[in-house]
């Protein structure tokens, strides 16, 4: 068969290119050899966020008396949750089904590897081998899995990364969390919520790294509070799996510590899928696990181009389906914007959630930027105190000569719905004067957006 474009991978950067390459006149084709939607809907994003609303739910039946109910017995029935977590992936998966056939877009079903010519050859699960043409250009959007340390090997039992641990066939008693970024504070969040003793182990000095420092200790203090164990500045060493349950050794600042679980959990990042592609013979380069594009995604090899995960940048789904559609314009012969990458929004999943855009305030100083600094406590909005949720804040950095909006960094409830504003704002170059006057719906938990601005300029009303 011979298409216009063709898209190796099915996640939510290829599957949205393919869909962008139809609407723009591109007879298209999409190969995947598991389930139509990747990661992210089979395994990722989609799946996780239903396990934790399964913990939101159970955290309020038994917070209940709270807001003035009563309620008894509420039990966490963990094999339920799996599986309405399976059920809402299923769910996902086979709206991307639809959305293929609704768009006209051929899904090649196989293991698929790139050649000269702009060929794709397609094996089926019987073995049987296609060649496909791409006219225009071939899409590589392979995604990414798991990344395995030397010292701490998945054997998918005790030993395990993200998608096992979705699909326990048990609660585990004691778990240890190796790695706080998004994936490790998320399900040490989800387990300890529903009766697991977790361990966080993390070799930086604070949790979430990547966040600005004040959101990283009021989650550490957040998650000791709820009874999560962290241990920072701490490092596995090893981890004994040979008896019927795991001694884990951590190297602290105080010397060895041995911890007895029944699950560790390996959270340490990810590993680009690049291996077995074809890359290789087609002549595509990569550094450091990652294959190099310009700003457009076009690889070193005219008519090839790479997105997502396996291109270096922030391996998120919302990043993977905006390069889609710039590259796939672009071939088009539209005239995309190349991706700011410095105003991409970053989410994380646990209780209190975190989100945030821009610089941390660490960086700001490191960069000499003299800076207005407001920060807003949801202790003070009337809607969080109305909606039990009074942790967390939104802080918000300004350029104090432009009123630029540098960086915004939120923790609590909710506040991965807040943070478009932010991109939004920044987008459009909005100063923080004018985001003071912006006049935000009374009450919601939004208003802490413009009172922090209001903070950083000395006109803060609440607070």
């Amino acid at each position: 068969m011979s298409y216009d474009i063709i898209v190796v991978g099915s996640g939510p950067g290829g599957y949205v290119t393919a869909i962008r390459a139809s609407q723009l006149g591109l007879k298209t084709a999409i190969v995947e050899r598991e389930a139509l939607g990747g990661i992210c809907l089979n395994w990722g994003c989609i799946p996780t966020k239903a396990l934790l609303k399964s913990a939101n739910v159970f955290e309020y039946l038994s917070h209940a008396a709270d807001y003035g109910i009563t309620v008894k017995d509420a039990k966490a029935d963990f094999n339920g949750m799996v599986k309405r977590s399976r059920d809402v992936a299923d769910g996902m998966s086979n709206g991307i089904k639809f959305l293929m056939k609704k768009n006209k877009i051929d899904v090649l079903t196989g293991n698929g590897i790139i050649k000269a010519n702009k060929t794709v050859t397609v094996t089926d699960d019987a073995g049987k081998s296609t060649d496909h043409i791409a006219n225009k250009g071939i899409i590589i959007a392979t995604g990414a899995r798991s990344r395995s340390l030397p010292n701490l090997p998945q054997d998918g039992e005790k030993i395990i990364g993200y998608r096992q641990a979705m699909t326990l066939k048990k609660q585990p008693k004691k778990m240890v969390v190796v790695g706080s970024g998004a994936i490790g504070v998320e399900f040490a969040y989800f387990y300890n919520a529903i009766g697991t003793e977790v361990t966080i182990v993390e070799y930086l000095p604070n949790i979430v790294p990547v966040e600005d420092v004040d959101v990283s200790k009021l989650l550490e203090k957040t998650f000791k509070k709820s009874g999560i164990k962290v241990m920072t500045g701490s490092s596995v060493e090893k981890v004994d799996s040979s008896g019927k349950q795991c001694i884990v050794s951590v190297k602290t600042a105080k010397g060895e510590e041995k911890i007895e679980c029944d699950v560790v959990l390996s959270a340490v990042g990810i590993q680009a899928n690049i291996e077995n592609i074809g890359l290789e013979d087609v002549g595509i380069v990569v550094d450091k696990g990652r294959i190099l594009v310009n700003d457009f995604y076009q690889t070193n090899m005219p008519g090839y181009y790479a997105i997502g995960d396996v291109v270096p940048g922030p391996a998120l789904a919302h990043v993977a389906s905006a390069e889609g559609i710039v590259c796939v314009e672009k071939i088009a012969g539209h005239h995309p914007e190349p991706i700011d990458y410095g105003n991409i929004p970053g989410c994380t999943y646990c209780s209190p959630e975190i989100a945030s855009v821009g610089m941390t305030e660490k960086a700001a100083k490191e960069a000499g930027i003299d800076l207005k600094i407001g920060k807003f406590p949801f202790s003070a909005s009337g809607k969080a105190s109305a909606a039990g949720a009074k942790e967390g804040f939104v802080k918000l950095l300004f350029d104090a000569k432009y009123g630029e909006l540098l960086g915004a960094h939120m923790i609590g409830a909710n506040v991965t719905e807040m943070i478009a504003e932010i991109v939004a704002i920044r987008k459009l170059e909005t100063t923080g004067e004018e985001l003071i006057k912006t006049i935000h719906p009374h009450p919601t938990m939004s208003e802490a957006v413009m009172e922090a601005a209001a903070a950083a300029y000395g006109e803060v009303i609440h607070l």
